[in-house]
């Protein structure tokens, strides 16, 4: 016996919003919309990026300096 039940399923679901999940605004082919950025990379001057480097490229070589021991 074959039945003929077909039914479409929308793509938005309601019952997510109660439970939190974030809703898209925007259509899939549109980027996500700009944020405000407490911190970036690309705001820092060259000496800080310099410094920062450095820090970063000390503290990798503690871990191995460490790591050989």
């Amino acid at each position: 016996m074959a039945s003929s039940h077909s039914h479409t399923h929308s793509q938005a679901h309601p019952h997510h919003q109660a439970h939190g999940h974030h809703v898209h605004s925007h259509g899939p082919a549109s980027p996500h919309p700009a944020q405000a950025v407490t911190w970036s990379v690309l705001r820092m001057t060259v000496l800080v990026r310099l410094a920062a480097a450095a820090a970063v490229a000390a503290a990798l070589w503690a871990i191995v300096w460490l790591a050989m021991k």
